[in-house]
């Protein structure tokens, strides 16, 4: 039985308008996610994967097709979708304290008070942060502040998150703790991720699939099926064969696309493919 896309991006266009000048940064993206995948995309600079997330987020509106979240198309910000963004300096209030900033979107949903103070306990707890409630983001690391943002959207209890580069701006270790933090959130939880990177082997090593795109203006280059183990480590999945090639391949696509390539993959439906490595089919 074929499962129903909980995420469906179907022909999207883009345009940016301003007096008299158009820019077209998404011409025609076309793909789908079901309940319980983790899929990254990856694209040149300047490829419209910002754009993209934030018109699936509703924080931007399409110029045509349709972004549908569970079904109903998105016209606004949906319930049951938290986004984590690059910039976690920006999206955490430093005047408030680390407990009151993962609270607070609880507040807006109106959640009781007793059950806000468990989701923002647990949500912290799972991040690795139990002791640090009542501090102030300034006071803490990039990579801490990092998984505060990330508890603040675990705390939501979000069907769908979306990741906007998130670890581009910490060091290349505490990148990897996060990159294996992702993984154990997105296993433990069963939330539905969809990831947005630069990183070519950050992409390879998260995802279960990796959606390629052109430059812009944008289209889906190829869907890749991701067939590493479901269990990853930083040392002994990245020292696989397989990883070189996977991470071979689509590094080449990244390099066509930035010399202007623009072939879609043959079948751009085929998505949401049965991995046989990941022990989980979704």
């Amino acid at each position: 039985m074929t499962t129903a896309p909980v995420l469906a991006v179907d022909h999207v266009r883009k345009i940016y308008a301003g007096g008299d000048r158009r820019v077209e940064a998404v011409r025609d993206l076309h793909f789908e996610v079901t309940a319980g995948e983790l899929v990254c995309v990856v694209g040149p600079s300047g490829a419209g994967k910002t754009t993209l997330l934030r018109c699936i987020a509703g924080l931007l509106d399409v110029t045509g097709g349709e972004v549908r979240f569970e079904g109903a198309p998105i016209d606004g910000p949906p319930r049951g979708m938290a986004v984590v963004f690059q910039e976690y300096g920006r999206s955490l209030f430093p005047w408030m304290t680390v407990r009151a900033n993962v609270e607070l979107p609880l507040k807006e949903k109106r959640v009781p008070r007793e059950r806000r103070a468990v989701l923002v306990r647990d949500a912290l707890a799972t991040v690795g942060l139990d002791d640090v409630h009542d501090a102030y983001p300034w006071q803490l690391s990039g990579g801490m502040q990092q998984r505060v943002a990330i508890a603040r959207a675990v705390a939501y209890g979000p069907h769908v998150l979306l990741m906007d580069e998130p670890f581009a701006a910490v060091d290349a270790q505490t990148r990897a703790d996060l990159e294996d933090l992702v993984r154990a959130l997105w296993s433990r939880l069963g939330v539905t991720v969809l990831f947005v990177t630069h990183d070519i082997d950050e992409a390879v090593y998260l995802g279960q699939r990796v959606l390629v795109l052109s430059n812009s203006p944008t289209v889906v280059l190829e869907d890749v099926a991701v067939d590493l183990p479901a269990a990853r480590d930083q040392l002994s999945t990245r020292a696989l064969p397989r990883f070189a090639e996977l991470r071979a391949h689509v590094y080449g696509l990244v390099q066509q696309a930035k010399r202007g390539a623009r072939t879609v993959m043959a079948d751009p439906t085929a998505i949401g493919r049965p991995n046989v490595y990941e022990g989980r089919t979704t």
